[in-house]
């Protein structure tokens, strides 16, 4: 465990230099569905208070950076952060509530999955917090509004983990169709069941994928590789690969698909998007699989159904409650309906498990590591999912004695005039800003300044009226 983390405070005696490491740079693919601009909704945030938002973030030196990594991050990125020379703090599960508040209140990072909680509670007493790395591909997990709001940047995964959900689906449309799932639980009890009888081929049915974005899209090539046909459901438009086919509704999916397989964020627009109603438009006999969101599904009106007989299958790996760790929690006091969809046949339940593979979590620890880096060390923004992506090439050798001037607020008229005024009596050799909703993000690199210069600048944007979120400046002074 680290040492106790200090503040980063301006080092105006002795500063050492500072030289920004050169990373490769990933971004996303196109947003759909499946990865939305923002999994909040939309690009405008609301209205920002008007209390300054100033935070302690000066010329620093990497040991001085504090990181808290919850829920057994792997050790790729552990690895990759630690090199840096940042105090690392990692634990393999994740923290109540309340001891998360006393373990954030201090530290410059954070490091989740998707059973840690980010609330406008917890990181109210994060004061010193800066970003927020998700080792996962979902972000709902966070308050991406509060966070912005206090600039605090927030990146995520969205792809690492594709291939190996992409294979479980797969697996599980092939379980699902021959009824593995209750053939191997009656062999366990000693019971020999050979039958084939409502068992089937995949080759030449129609598989139905709602969201056709990362996941989605790689299913549909695996899907048609093993003989499939293949139709999907996305609220844009998108090139299909293959002979995959875009329908235009919901409905016209369900009623042709044989295998329906949801890929979607969380957001208001997909709760409960699989209900009573839907499923009366699928196709009698059909399966659902869903590892997308637990609030996707109506779970009892699954229960419903497959009573009923008009779904023959599914299969489940997210929930609307999970539990925050391994153990005998399944059951009715962590969902009231988890026995009765126990005691269902043909249902495959798993603890959402669709990323965990050894491959998937090793690339999203490098993956979302060298964000993190890229961020702390040189202002970068790329990839974040709720910040302007602003990124300018890294400082080297070749450039003593320049500062980066981040600057995080408020986007408001005349406040481009006033840094400009502030960094215009020194040489910028480049600058760029942009705004999302109601926050600004600018970079600019200033050459030829000294640590008093250095000072001065800060002071002079840490007093400005307009309603800052972060001064940040990053110098790289000559030794």
């Amino acid at each position: 465990m680290g040492s106790s983390a200090k503040d980063i405070t301006p080092q105006l005696n002795g500063l050492s230099r500072q030289v920004s490491n050169s990373l490769s740079l990933s971004t996303s693919p196109t947003a759909t569905f499946q990865s939305p601009p923002s999994s909040y909704g939309g690009n405008q945030l609301a209205r920002v208070t008007s209390r300054g938002l100033a935070k302690q973030l000066k010329p620093f030196a990497t040991e001085d950076i504090k990181i808290l990594l919850l829920e057994n991050v792997n050790k790729t990125g552990r690895d990759a952060l630690a090199k840096q020379g940042y105090q690392v703090d990692f634990h393999k599960s994740s923290l109540p509530e309340d001891e998360l508040i006393e373990k954030i209140r201090h530290v410059h990072v954070i490091g989740i999955r998707s059973k840690t909680k980010l609330t406008a509670r917890v990181l109210g007493a994060a004061k010193n917090l800066i970003v927020i790395g998700c080792f996962c591909i979902g972000t709902n997990q966070v308050d991406l509004q509060y966070a912005a709001q206090h600039g605090v940047a927030v990146f995520n995964s969205p792809f690492s983990n594709s291939r190996s959900v992409a294979e479980l689906v797969i697996g599980e449309i092939i379980l699902l169709a021959r009824q593995l799932g209750d053939r191997s639980n009656e062999m366990h009890k000693g019971t020999w069941n050979k039958v084939s009888a409502k068992c089937w081929e995949i080759r030449g049915k129609t598989l139905g994928i709602i969201g056709y974005g990362h996941i989605g899209s790689q299913l549909s090539v695996l899907a048609e590789s093993m003989g499939m046909y293949v139709v999907f459901y996305d609220t844009v438009n998108l090139m299909a690969l293959g002979s995959a086919r875009q329908v235009p509704t919901l409905v016209s999916l369900l009623g042709i698909a044989d295998f329906v397989t949801c890929h979607v964020p969380e957001l208001p627009e997909t709760k409960n998007m699989i209900g009573k109603a839907q499923f009366d438009q699928m196709k009698e006999g059909s399966y659902l699989i869903n590892a997308s969101r637990g609030s996707v599904v109506e779970i009892p009106a699954l229960i419903n159904a497959m009573r009923a007989g008009k779904i023959a299958g599914a299969a489940l790996d997210v929930y609307p409650s999970e539990p925050g760790g391994n153990g005998d929690y399944f059951h009715n006091e962590l969902n009231p309906w988890a026995e009765d969809l126990r005691s269902l046949k043909n249902i495959i339940l798993t603890p959402h498990i669709g990323g965990s593979t050894e491959e998937a979590q090793s690339a999203i620890g490098v993956e979302v590591s060298e964000a993190l880096v890229r961020y702390v060390n040189e202002g970068t923004t790329l990839g974040a999912v709720n910040m302007p992506e602003v990124t300018l090439r890294s400082l080297t050798m070749d450039e003593p004695n320049h500062v980066r001037v981040v600057y995080i607020h408020h986007n408001i008229p005349g406040v481009l005039r006033k840094v400009n005024e502030i960094l215009g009596d020194h040489n910028v050799d480049k600058q760029m800003t942009d705004s999302r909703g109601e926050v600004a993000y600018l970079m600019a690199d200033i050459s030829n300044v000294n640590i008093q210069e250095i000072k001065s600048l800060y002071e002079s944007l840490e007093d400005l009226s307009c309603k800052s979120l972060i001064p940040f400046l990053e110098p790289s002074m000559a030794g």
